[in-house]
């Protein structure tokens, strides 16, 4: 018999464990399945919240069709009635954040007029209002003859928040628009002008996106107003004169016009 002997040193050889080929190859991919499933939730969690986002904006990315604007009427400028003669030297316009409410008044002048006339006739009013009342400029952000023209009046430019001097405590964040004429009980109140007043009055409320129906919080800058000064007063955001400050302005007979204005310049922002 035949005996083996075992070199000095060497190690006893384990019997080795056979293990099917298949199952070599299962347990080497095992770990790269593992990372590519990994890889994939992520990616496909990712891509759903990416479409998420991307479905919905914050607000301040929404398209600016989205808000209630209307189109800006024909304005005629002021130097269509302020001539080198009637002009004088005025302190810089001021300026409000925007515009939420407007005022409507009459100018409490005579009726019968010729369109072609109303420069001449807002060249009065500035003179009046600047020399007598010792204004800076006319009071008014806007007129309007009774053909529905529209006239840029206080200066600083129509498409800004020009603070004007028509409503005795209520001129900041507003504008005001004066219908060229008396328009008292019994006036014919022309419908050009008021389609004009509304038009004007939607797109001006429209740079805020405030409904023309809607009501307005305003606070009163002057104790000669219908409010203290201080007080928080709710008005309409397209209100009359009168609703501000103790008179009978815009008169009685545009005054009950004013919810069919309301309406008309509502739907021209679309609403």
């Amino acid at each position: 018999m035949r005996v083996l002997r075992r070199t000095p040193g060497a190690r006893r050889r384990r019997p080795r464990v056979r293990i099917p080929r298949t199952a070599v190859v299962l347990l080497a991919c095992l770990p790269g399945l593992a990372a590519v499933l990994v890889l994939a939730l992520c990616a496909n969690g990712i891509g759903r919240r990416a479409t998420t986002a991307a479905a919905r904006p914050p607000v301040a990315a929404r398209p600016a069709a989205l808000a209630h604007t209307a189109p800006k009427p024909h304005i005629v400028p002021r130097s269509a009635w302020l001539d080198a003669l009637s002009r004088h030297a005025q302190p810089p316009p001021r300026y409000d954040d925007k515009v939420v409410a407007v005022f409507v008044h009459h100018t409490d002048s005579p009726n019968g007029y010729d369109c072609a006339d109303a420069p001449r006739i807002i060249r009065y009013l500035y003179a009046g209002q600047t020399g007598v009342r010792d204004w800076d400029d006319i009071g008014y952000n806007f007129l309007v003859d009774h053909c529905g023209t529209i006239y840029e009046g206080r200066a600083g430019g129509v498409d800004r928040a020009v603070t004007g001097a028509h409503t005795q405590g209520f001129n900041h964040r507003t504008a005001g628009i004066a219908a060229i004429g008396t328009f008292t009980a019994g006036m014919a109140v022309p419908k050009v002008m008021t389609d004009a007043i509304a038009a004007l009055a939607a797109w001006k409320l429209g740079l805020a996106d405030v409904d023309p129906r809607a009501k307005a919080r305003l606070v009163s800058s002057n104790s000669l107003s219908r409010y203290v000064r201080g007080a928080t007063a709710v008005l309409p955001a397209l209100a009359g004169h009168k609703d501000g400050y103790m008179t009978s302005c815009p008169g009685a007979a545009l005054l009950a016009r004013l919810p069919e204005v309301r309406g008309v310049a509502a739907r021209l922002q679309g609403r």
